[in-house]
């Protein structure tokens, strides 16, 4: 890496931090309703916030495990999927995450098939830890899921140890057992692996790509370690640190690994190139939140639904809508984000980005194009923008950094609660500020 990507890796970085926290300025309404459909459809997220365990590096939002509680938030669940029904929306793509979304199959087959009548969905994608991925499990749900990814994150026996897997999942020998098994009941199975933990080498790096590709996956997603406020002293206390960050390091090595598929994008390689993956956000602009701690975009506006599970059942309960918040955006600040979530995918046709945006992308981003011009991250090319391999490790790193901003609201709406109180209000405005 030359001085020119070192000092634009750190730009981006520093950037990044400073759009989110200013930008990310939220407003608390109890009244207004923001959810307005247009004429489209739009791609459906449904967030199952409930895990036996937590892992230590995790930060997304989620409860321990009740059966009752589950079914009561399912229910809740169900409530607000007709709501959003009754105000016009219509899906083509519904996205599942958690959590641990296969955690109850009976609650979550109701759910689906509720989204499946209500909307036009052609496409569910939901997630999974390797303790629900039976044969007869995954059976179940022929005909509803399109795409399972589960969460394995290593095949190296001490690394699953130290961030507590090994015991909840089993040992690698069991994990590739239970995948063996599991790969082709449904029609698209995704292996999801970190890399780049502390004290990791090459050789486990290899190991663990070499392992996966030989279970023959439709797809594989290799994703950096996120280290945010909410995980870094859980991670460092599990893990140890490392002297040296070998993330640029190792991500040349998973891109030449996989020279041979197909790249979705920065992070998810495919036998067949899909916009269907992990990355719902670079292939949908505009997409619907439900349940509790979901976020929608919608309008040029981040939405928020209520985190606290008494406070999510008490808003449906009183058929009010669970969204309470928003932050709304700069028109180029809007450009900004849709930029880099279609970069993300590796290229952008200039002129179709203009026509869909409205916009004139080399007026309004002018600056920031010639600086990834400047560093080799884009090459212009018949009308397209294309990442080099430096761009894809880029648009890694950026979107690593979206997500570990986006951990401040989630982490300040998550630690208060009964949000309806104009005090308790003031105090997470403070916060977020």
């Amino acid at each position: 890496m030359h001085f020119l990507q070192s000092l634009a890796l750190k730009y981006s970085h520093i950037k990044m931090q400073k759009d989110l926290n200013k930008n990310l300025n939220i407003s608390f309404n109890t009244n207004e309703d923001f959810k307005i459909p247009t004429k489209k459809s739009y791609m459906l997220y449904m967030h199952i916030p409930f895990c036996h365990t937590f892992c230590p590096y995790c930060s997304f939002h989620k409860y321990y495990y009740e059966e009752e509680k589950a079914r009561i938030y399912f229910e809740n669940l169900r409530k607000e999927l007709h709501f959003i029904k009754e105000k016009g929306f219509d899906f083509h793509t519904l996205y599942v995450g958690g959590g641990t979304t296969l955690i109850n199959e009976n609650e979550l087959l109701k759910t689906l098939e509720l989204c499946k009548k209500l909307f036009n969905i052609k496409k569910i994608s939901c997630e999974s830890d390797p303790n629900h991925i039976s044969i007869e499990q995954l059976s179940r749900f022929k005909g509803l899921i399109d795409r399972l990814s589960c969460g394995i994150q290593s095949f190296d026996n001490e690394i699953l140890k130290k961030i507590t897997r090994y015991e909840k999942f089993g040992s690698s020998e069991i994990l590739q057992e239970k995948l063996s098994k599991a790969i082709g009941v449904l029609p698209i199975f995704s292996i999801d692996l970190i890399f780049n933990f502390p004290n990791q080498n090459k050789e486990m790096l290899l190991k663990d790509l070499n392992i996966a590709k030989s279970l023959s996956p439709n797809q594989i997603t290799t994703y950096p370690l996120m280290k945010s406020n909410l995980t870094k002293t859980i991670i460092t206390k599990a893990l140890g640190t490392s002297l040296k960050d070998n993330e640029f390091e190792f991500y040349k090595i998973i891109c030449e690994f996989f020279k041979d598929f197909k790249q979705n994008n920065a992070w998810s390689f495919a036998l067949q190139k899909s916009d269907f993956n992990d990355e719902y956000v670079s292939s949908n602009n505009e997409y619907v939140g439900v349940g509790s701690g979901a976020f929608s975009f919608l309008n040029n506006r981040l939405l928020i639904n209520i985190f606290d599970l008494d406070d999510y059942t008490k808003a449906l309960f009183e058929k009010k809508d669970a969204n309470i918040a928003y932050a709304s955006f700069e028109k180029k600040e809007i450009l900004k984000y849709l930029f880099l979530t279609e970069l993300f995918s590796n290229k952008i046709n200039i002129n179709a980005f203009n026509t869909m945006k409205n916009c004139n992308l080399k007026k309004v981003l002018n600056l920031e194009m010639k600086g990834l011009k400047a560093c080799n991250a884009i090459i212009e090319e018949n009308d397209n923008l294309i990442n080099t391999d430096f761009g894809k490790y880029l648009c890694l790193t950026l979107m690593k950094d979206f997500y570990i901003g986006m951990d401040k609201i989630r982490a300040v709406f998550r630690e208060n609660k009964h949000i309806y109180t104009k005090n308790n209000i003031n105090i997470m405005k403070a916060k977020l500020s």
